[in-house]
């Protein structure tokens, strides 16, 4: 019996159905509450200058009660297509959790509400004949006009969650949320971690990717408890709840361990306020989509997408980039972090291109048009991996491919990927294969038999 009731209280309790309906509910009482007090000060409690005539407030009534369904339709139709869209694109096990969204809910029960309290009060108004003045339930208006006011901002508000939900890191938010609770209720004994016992580690309190850093914030902290502080995660990376945040040298004892938890953000996924990586991560990946299926599936996005890597790499090639170590104003160092380096940027910016797109010449072609523009500006120190990734480009283009020709076209260098400069390499192909082809044998190239049988039919027809 427990165990029936206990299942009936949970599909009640999870369904897409209970908060509409109970909005609906009160609704109805809120409709019938503003009724009663129009009904016992005989509809006079309001002027009319405020509500308005009996034909404007049966409008007013009849168009609101006509929006409320059609943002209610809204709603359910963007509930759907958040479902589809998330079952395409992740896994059909997440829709479970996105049909108890309480936003979206929430939502739908209000503008039902609204519906219904429109409904019940245009029952209430009364045209009326000549000379007589008609009724106006004057509360219930008002009521109507308020619900209608908060039906507006639900709106927008609603768009912006279903925006933010849309996120691939909200929707492994939702599973891994629920799977850390879950873990908490099925084994709540645990043990104290040793991190947390180390009083010279500063561990994480949630979990999250670190996205902001308040450097002259930790500098200042860490000169006042005379000490270093050590960044343990990169700007960017991900940073479990109870991991290791920050490293003391020092007496760890003069550290306020909240002051340092509050000069860094932990955020679901990373932001480009200062993580320049996570943009050219961005680009990657548009890059390598384009690409996914096959190397021939969208090569023209992923040059664009190699275009804009150019160009911030160009950007950043002659740029000092920073050691991560941070002094006070007496030349202490009092603050060390892991940053990103000019070879960093350049693996992140062509490995996985090269990898997933090098089958396409196009694709190829770009990649080392960029690299040899980006030598021709590069400290000396900055060369040695930018040569490394040309070989590699010209090693996988080499494998991809079995006729030398292709191999050589692919090599090529073109910032449009096959343009101009493809027709002046075809061309030299074609020039080297009859400088090469031996004197007794006559093969013509396409072009020239083409030619040669026009001329051909041209002469046939004069002598006709």
């Amino acid at each position: 019996m427990k165990i029936n009731f206990y299942k009936q209280f949970r599909s009640i309790s999870t369904s897409l159905w209970l908060i509409p309906v109970l909005c609906v509910l009160l609704g109805i009482v809120v409709s019938l509450s503003t009724i009663a007090v129009d009904r016992a000060t005989d509809y006079a409690l309001l002027p009319e200058d405020m509500v308005g005539g009996p034909e404007a407030a049966l409008e007013i009534l009849t168009t609101v009660a006509t929006s409320m369904v059609n943002l209610a339709v809204l709603v359910l139709t963007i509930v759907l297509v958040v479902v589809q869209l998330a079952m395409g694109q992740f896994s059909p096990r997440i829709v479970q959790r996105l049909l108890r969204d309480r936003q979206s809910q929430f939502a739908i029960g209000l503008f039902v509400a609204t519906f219904v309290h429109t409904l019940l009060t245009i029952r209430e108004v009364a045209i009326g004949g000549p000379g007589e003045p008609g009724q106006v339930p004057g509360v219930a208006i008002v009521t109507t006009f308020v619900l209608s006011l908060a039906s507006i901002a639900v709106l927008v508000i609603y768009i912006h969650h279903i925006g933010q939900a849309l996120r691939v890191s909200a929707l492994v938010e939702i599973a891994g949320d629920n799977t850390r609770k879950l873990i908490n209720k099925v084994y709540p004994d645990a043990e104290p971690a040793a991190d947390v016992a180390d009083p010279s580690l500063v561990t994480a309190e949630e979990s999250g990717v670190l996205t902001w850093i308040a450097h002259e914030k930790l500098v200042g902290l860490a000169r006042r408890a005379d000490c270093t502080l050590e960044l343990i995660p990169a700007l960017g990376e991900f940073v479990p709840a109870g991991g290791r945040l920050f490293r003391i040298d020092g007496d760890p004892d003069r550290v306020d361990h909240e002051q340092v938890h509050s000069c860094v953000i932990l955020r679901l996924e990373r932001t480009l306020e200062e993580d320049v990586a996570y943009g050219m991560r961005l680009l990657v990946d548009m890059a390598i989509r384009a690409l996914a299926d096959a190397p021939w599936q969208d090569p023209t996005t992923a040059v664009q997408s190699i275009d804009r890597l150019h160009d911030c790499l160009r950007e950043l090639v002659r740029r000092q980039f920073p050691d991560g170590r941070h002094y006070d104003e007496d030349g202490e160092l009092r603050l060390t972090e892991e940053v990103m380096c000019w070879d960093d940027y350049v693996r992140l910016a062509f490995t996985e291109i090269r990898l997933a797109g090098a089958g396409s010449p196009q694709v190829a072609r770009r990649i080392l048009s960029a690299l040899e523009d980006l030598l021709t500006v590069a400290p000396e120190d900055r060369r040695p991996v930018l040569e490394l990734h040309r070989d590699l480009v010209l090693a996988t283009v080499a494998r991809r491919y079995e006729d030398e020709r292709d191999i050589e076209l692919a090599s090529g260098r073109d910032a449009s990927g096959i343009g101009v400069s493809a027709r002046e390499q075809a061309e030299d192909v074609i020039g080297q294969e009859h400088s090469s082809s031996p004197p007794h044998r006559d093969v013509p190239s396409a072009r020239q038999s083409t030619g040669s049988n026009s001329f051909s039919r041209r002469l046939g027809s004069k002598s006709s």
